[in-house]
């Protein structure tokens, strides 16, 4: 979608339906919208939208950068204390290596 062609109305809505939509666990959505919309909201010349789109790419960054933090930690955790953690690990996991102890 081309957001030239779309009305400041439009791209505000836009941008907070996609605000919205990542607070059902979707952050790549926030990552979408804070990248999609980051030159609408601090590179193109002041209009009446422009604020609020600004708010919405802000918390969309904010709730991403977030989100892949906790996802790397957990991930991290996990990978390094998976044998340690025994039956539980292997309860939690969709696929069991074999071989290891």
């Amino acid at each position: 979608m081309d957001l030239t062609k779309v009305s400041n109305e439009k791209k505000l809505s836009l941008c907070q339906w996609y605000f919205r939509i990542g607070f059902l666990f979707l952050p790549f959505v926030w990552a979408v919208n804070a990248i999609w919309f980051f030159n609408e909201a601090f590179r193109k010349p002041a209009y009446e939208e422009q604020k609020r789109i600004k708010k919405y790419v802000i918390f969309s960054g904010i709730g991403s950068s977030i989100w892949l933090i906790l996802i790397v930690s957990w991930v991290t955790t996990f990978q390094l204390n998976r044998a340690r953690w025994g039956a539980f690990a292997d309860y939690i996991s969709f696929i069991i290596p074999v071989g290891t102890p």
